[in-house]
């Protein structure tokens, strides 16, 4: 799967004097997508339509909307871009702007499509893997010299550092048994090594 690169992007287009404004967003929850929407539907309120698609959790709830255009002319295509890209916690509003011309069925499905196509390129797509998540505990006389090495690492993502009687790394990996058989050897097997599921990464 993939996620947008960025948070959110606007790319506008226009087809026969119609204005199409396609807003993305990452987006982690319907709720999310529910009060985006919302939100949107108030600050553009003059516009003709603002037909949507949303695809969460890795591609298993996708969903969409024609709001009022012709049904499956507007929804739909915009959510088969988003699905081609393999993309997921993303919403998509194409908000239009009617110019006074009909573009018929084949002409909106080509004008809601492209728009949505327009703003994935703008925003670029990142790579997304599922990592085992581990927890690292050692001596702080090591704690530092392992913290800048893990850091090093492309394989491990170090999401949190914590401080106690001993020092906390939460981190995700590519691989748990190579780099727990790796931490080992940094801290001379005084490191403590607890698995703590798994978390979603950017590549």
């Amino acid at each position: 799967m993939r996620a947008l690169a960025v948070d959110a992007v606007v790319a506008e287009s226009v087809v026969t004097r119609s204005r199409f404004v396609c807003s993305l967003f990452r987006v982690g929850s319907e709720a999310a997508v529910r009060e985006r929407i919302a939100v949107h539907r108030r600050e553009f309120w003059e516009a003709s339509h603002h037909c949507t698609a949303y695809v969460l959790d890795e591609g298993r709830v996708a969903r969409s909307s024609d709001d009022g255009e012709p049904a499956g002319t507007a929804g739909l295509p915009m959510l088969e871009v988003l699905r081609g890209r393999e993309l997921t916690d993303v919403l998509a509003i194409v908000t239009r702007y009617f110019g006074g011309v009909k573009l018929g069925s084949g002409g909106l499905v080509r004008a809601y499509g492209g728009a949505v196509s327009a703003a994935v390129e703008a925003a670029g797509v990142v790579e997304l893997a599922v990592w085992p998540r581990l927890l690292v505990r050692v001596d702080y006389g090591v704690a530092g010299s392992l913290e800048g090495l893990l850091r090093l690492r492309e394989d491990v993502r170090l999401a949190e550092v914590g401080f106690g009687e001993v020092v906390t790394f939460d981190l995700a990996c590519a691989d748990a048994e190579l780099l727990a058989s790796w931490v080992a050897g940094q801290s001379a097997g005084a490191a403590e090594v607890e698995p703590a599921g798994s978390v979603r990464v950017e590549l």
